[in-house]
């Protein structure tokens, strides 16, 4: 698989072993060509992580082998790598990694990482969010063109209540959408003001949008992932690779775009071209960052006007204040 490469990372050397490892089998492509491509948009995937508390997904043989998620910062971490100390839902916490400079990326993709899940928070502030992130997932039955329908809705709600959103592919065939904010809320405010979001599409695009938890209910409809903005639920991050046979990757857009685009699109070959020519079409997203309280006040409103105070957390939560049961409802009905 070759002998490992030295590769200068912005003033930094970063060792690359076995280069020519096969990582994306249907293309041919190599863990040196996921390096490269993390060189070519260094700045921009740079943008989505800086001081982020950053889960890696690492793949060290390849997207046809075994993967796992890695939350604590490993054994032999560099010294000029930082790390921010979180905490779970469940208590207990631990140090992850804090990106800041091009060659933390680098250090990453040699470890077999190919998406990086940043936190909504950032190191010198690791309890407020910073991000508002909606996931518009598309369920079966529906596709990227659906997602975009209601990108195009949830922009018109959002700049409704004087806020700026920031869409990107997944990767796969969703959406997402980012709003920067000032770092003054918590998880469980930025999760309100998805449910808020989510509930508002659901009245303006009956039958295509749904906040229903459970798969069994939401049917072919665009699914507003509220759960994505709970405590240790991440988000692909920016220009992130994906696990696909095509090497997709997560791409930063313009809604001018929306239309005309598909994620196929964009991959670990055609999105280094693209930011050559166009750079981060987001690099001025944490210009503006806004404030939360008119979708608050509207998450109450909601809730006076008769929908449920919460929705159903991840089976990893503490069980919340008013939590609807977490029973699967087909389950539930069968119940003596």
């Amino acid at each position: 698989m070759g002998s490992a490469v030295e590769l200068d990372v912005a003033g930094r050397t970063v060792r690359l072993s076995n280069p020519d490892k096969v990582y994306f089998p249907e293309r041919g492509f190599t863990k040196r060509d996921v390096a490269e491509y993390y060189l070519a948009v260094a700045d921009g995937v740079l943008r989505g992580l800086r001081d982020r508390p950053t889960t890696l997904q690492r793949f060290p043989d390849g997207v046809e082998g075994e993967f796992f998620y890695q939350k604590r910062a490993p054994k032999g971490l560099p010294e000029w790598l930082s790390t921010a100390r979180i905490a779970f839902p469940s208590g207990r916490s631990a140090d992850e990694i804090c990106p800041q400079e091009p060659a933390a990326v680098l250090w990453a993709a040699n470890l077999g990482c190919l998406t990086f899940h940043p936190w909504p928070v950032r190191r010198a502030d690791t309890e407020h969010v910073d991000e508002l992130r909606i996931d518009l997932d598309p369920q079966p039955g529906t596709d990227f063109k659906d997602a975009v329908r209601a990108a195009h809705e949830l922009r018109a709600v959002l700049e409704e209540q004087g806020l700026r959103g920031w869409p990107k592919t997944s990767g796969g065939r969703g959406l997402h959408v980012y709003v920067p904010l000032v770092p003054e809320w918590s998880f469980t405010d930025g999760r309100h003001a998805v449910i808020a979001l989510g509930r508002e599409l659901e009245r303006r695009l009956p039958g295509r949008v749904t906040t229903a938890w459970w798969k069994e209910e939401r049917g072919e409809r665009i699914f507003v992932d509220y759960n994505q903005m709970a405590r240790d639920r991440t988000i692909a991050s920016a220009y992130s690779l994906r696990a696909r046979p095509r090497a997709t990757a997560s791409a930063p857009l313009r809604w001018e775009e929306l239309d005309d685009v598909l994620p196929e699109d964009f991959d670990l070959r055609t999105l280094p071209a693209r930011f050559a020519e166009l750079g981060d079409v987001h690099a001025g997203m944490e210009d503006e960052p806004f404030r939360l309280e008119g979708l608050l006040e509207l998450y109450e409103r909601q809730v006076a006007e008769g929908a449920h105070g919460e929705l159903p957390y991840p089976p990893d939560h503490p069980k919340a204040a008013g939590e609807p049961t977490r029973v699967q409802p087909s389950r539930a009905r069968r119940r003596p």
